[in-house]
């Protein structure tokens, strides 16, 4: 295991949104934090920072992960999508324009995180259950809109891509 002195940066270089990036990071910064403020990619927004609120979501080597409970050291080599790389999959525009639709969505905080999940979840299962859409949905705190519009926006967007691709 690699011990770095506090105080001490070392390099992290990995993919993030499809490009390289490397920056410096001491061993107990937090990725949320490199992104943030290493790499200036603002939209994984940092909530809790103990890994409850989902609001700091990203996908990490193809696995959801909390960005402010997980190391950025931890990330070298990594493949890291974030709400900035979502935006440029043509899959998530009918997501973000059904939660707007459904009222999904009012002050923006939990977004990123809420779609980072919801686009993940819907990759792996596009017919999914309401059941299944609010237990997915568990892992995210939302003050401002409830989660109804967001249920009703993911089973939406889910029906949508199951007829068209039974058509």
């Amino acid at each position: 295991m690699m011990r770095l002195p506090p105080g001490q940066r070392t390099r992290v270089t990995c993919t993030v949104n499809g490009q390289a990036h490397s920056g410096f990071a001491e061993s107990r910064t937090l990725l949320s934090d490199f992104l943030r403020h290493e790499l200036h990619l603002y939209g994984t927004h940092v909530g809790c920072e103990h890994g409850v609120c989902g609001a700091c979501t990203v996908v990490l080597d193809g696995r959801l992960a909390r960005s402010c409970a997980t190391l950025a050291v931890q990330a070298e080599g990594a493949e890291i999508t974030t709400v900035e790389g979502l935006a440029a999959d043509e899959g998530l525009e009918p997501l973000r324009q059904a939660f707007s639709r459904h009222g999904a969505l009012q002050c923006g905080f939990c977004t990123p995180g809420i779609l980072a999940s919801a686009s993940h979840f819907l990759a792996a299962r596009p017919d999914p259950t309401e059941a299944e859409v609010r237990d997915m949905l568990s892992g995210h705190l939302c003050r401002c809109t409830g989660y109804e519009g967001m249920v009703r926006a993911i089973l939406e967007v889910a029906r949508e891509t199951t007829e068209g691709a039974n058509q």
